[in-house]
């Protein structure tokens, strides 16, 4: 009898995340977990009372998600895989409510980000950060206030009974959150071809050229580099990549050692298989740059 995983995300039933574990995992048998914070869900993996969790970690439109880079430096947690979420946000009120009713949205901290140009739009609407996507959501059908509304997601709307009263309002139309898998430990990942790493440079001149150009001369494609302030240090950085590779490529434990000859402090956070882009963002980037 296969065994049924425990797969922990942040949020209610319709957070995006729920979105992720449902995308990652599709036509798998899997027991979703819900948590209220990130710090719970790490802590469940380390100990093995979850098999796996989703944490979102990049966002098109706002960057990197720090908190989630933050605690997979100082965790044991490691990222096994990633998949691509599209974020439309959605204003979702009660029945028969007008926008020029509505005075507060409630969203999380983020969605309310990406959906500045929404409320430039509309001055008399005060966005109201809340815990997240669903639970707004689920406090507008509580609440039954015809002046209140909330920023979510298709499911959750569907979930709690309500109607979109507009949809996508998120600025960028091609809103998409990357999601990492991640497990207690490193595992066997059948094709992985992308590497995530975290390291902090030596404090002398040129450590991080130094570093690029570890990759630059063995022909080793770097995605993404992020700098990061360390919590609890003066203006001292780490910093946060991503790159084309295997580790079981020769080239690639070369070029990880030689790095660390670099560096105060290295960590591999992830081996895992690109995801591929959602085949919606393909076709409309192609569209708008027509």
């Amino acid at each position: 009898m296969n065994k049924k995983f425990k797969v922990g995300y942040q949020g209610q039933h319709g957070t995006f995340s729920e979105i992720a574990v449902t995308q990652f995992f599709e036509g798998q048998d899997i027991q979703a977990c819900s948590y209220t914070n990130f710090p719970a869900i790490i802590h469940d993996v380390e100990q093995g009372i979850l098999d796996y969790a989703l944490l979102p970690v990049e966002n098109t439109t706002t960057g990197i998600i720090y908190r989630t880079y933050d605690l997979l430096k100082d965790s044991s947690v490691y990222a096994v895989g990633e998949v691509h979420v599209r974020i439309d946000e959605h204003l979702i009120g009660l029945p028969g409510t007008k926008l020029e009713t509505i005075r507060e949205v409630y969203s999380h901290p983020e969605p309310l980000d990406q959906c500045a140009g929404f409320f430039a739009a509309h001055p008399w609407m005060r966005p109201v950060a809340y815990q997240d996507t669903a639970k707004s959501v689920e406090m507008v059908a509580r609440w039954q206030d015809p002046s209140r509304a909330a920023l979510g997601s298709w499911r959750a709307a569907q979930y709690y009974g309500l109607p979109i009263l507009k949809e996508r309002v998120q600025d960028n139309q091609l809103n998409t959150t990357r999601f990492f898998c991640v497990a207690g430990g490193p595992q066997e990942v059948a094709e992985a071809d992308k590497i995530s790493m975290m390291f902090v440079v030596n404090h002398e001149p040129g450590a991080l050229y130094r570093v690029i150009r570890v990759f630059a001369q063995r022909g080793i494609n770097m995605l993404k580099l992020e700098s990061r302030p360390i919590r609890g240090r003066m203006y001292e950085y780490c910093f946060y990549i991503d790159f084309d590779g295997s580790l079981s490529q020769p080239q690639t434990q070369q070029a990880i050692a030689e790095v660390r000859c670099h560096c105060l402090e290295m960590k591999v956070l992830g081996h895992y298989r690109r995801a591929t882009i959602p085949d919606l963002c393909r076709k409309e980037e192609k569209e708008e740059t027509q």
